[in-house]
């Protein structure tokens, strides 16, 4: 789902309560609105208020774990290629193919993360196209083709299979998160309608005016824009919040040297 637009959901939702609220107020009879009743509500408002702070704050805890576990990968990502063109230019001018089609990959994949291509093109993408497109198949092959002429070589060739197989688990790793979400979508729809209780409530138990409506309306948009975020770290290859390219442009920076 695009993110502005749940975003807008979300904040016509819980905004919405408050003023259906607000509305009730005016016509509910006043025994409705005793104060007994009124310490009743509040009791149970509180209860769903809790609920709904420790389901938000676990969310967001998961979310922004989820955001950084792909962070590390990409980072450690770069740093093995870094590893696998300085093993490849050890080896000697035999491996120049495999180098020249590693810094390929990487361009590709980087202006990929850079927001060349849009949310929705990347969620149709292959999930071989994130984390180096077939890096473990292509280059791999180059390695597996090389003749080592000695002790040195054949060494040199092992690690560069070795380090190809683990960035090849990595792409894996984040492919697999392309368009996945890791907590269950029923349960951001109970969020929401606990949040709606709630600000419903709020416009039940104030008496509307402009500064009301104003309070009551920053208070939705920050809870909207809470969980807009959720959403955002838990989707990082696309949306506002990206995972930075950084890691894989430094690692083009130092391959050929």
């Amino acid at each position: 789902m695009n993110s502005i637009i749940f975003f807008c959901i979300v904040l016509a939702s819980i905004f919405g309560g408050t003023i259906i609220g607000m509305f009730l107020r005016t016509r509910l009879p006043d025994h409705h609105l005793s104060i007994d009743s009124r310490e009743v509500m509040k009791l149970g408002i509180g209860m769903i208020s809790t609920m709904a702070a420790v389901v938000l704050g676990l969310l967001i805890g998961s979310a922004k774990g989820t955001f950084d576990t792909l962070s590390r990968g990409l980072m450690q990502t770069g740093a093995k290629m870094i590893l696998l063109d300085r093993t490849l230019a050890h080896y000697g001018p035999e491996a120049k193919e495999a180098r020249k089609m590693l810094r390929g990959k990487i361009n590709s994949v980087a202006a990929l993360l850079e927001g060349k291509k849009s949310a929705a093109e990347l969620e149709k993408a292959d999930q071989s196209e994130i984390g180096i497109e077939d890096i473990g198949d292509n280059i791999g092959q180059k390695v597996r083709q090389l003749s080592p002429r000695n002790d040195d070589q054949r060494r040199l060739q092992s690690q560069a299979l070795q380090l190809l197989a683990e960035i090849s688990e990595t792409r894996w790793f984040l492919g697999e998160h392309v368009g996945q979400t890791s907590f269950p979508m029923p349960l951001l729809v109970v969020l929401i309608c606990w949040l709606t209780i709630v600000f419903f409530c709020f416009g039940l138990f104030t008496s509307p005016n402009r500064t009301v409506i104003a309070v009551l309306f920053v208070c939705a948009l920050s809870a909207a824009s809470s969980l807009l975020l959720i959403l955002e770290l838990d989707q990082p290859f696309g949306g506002l919040i990206k995972i930075s390219s950084a890691p894989l442009l430094n690692a083009l920076s130092h391959l050929g040297q």
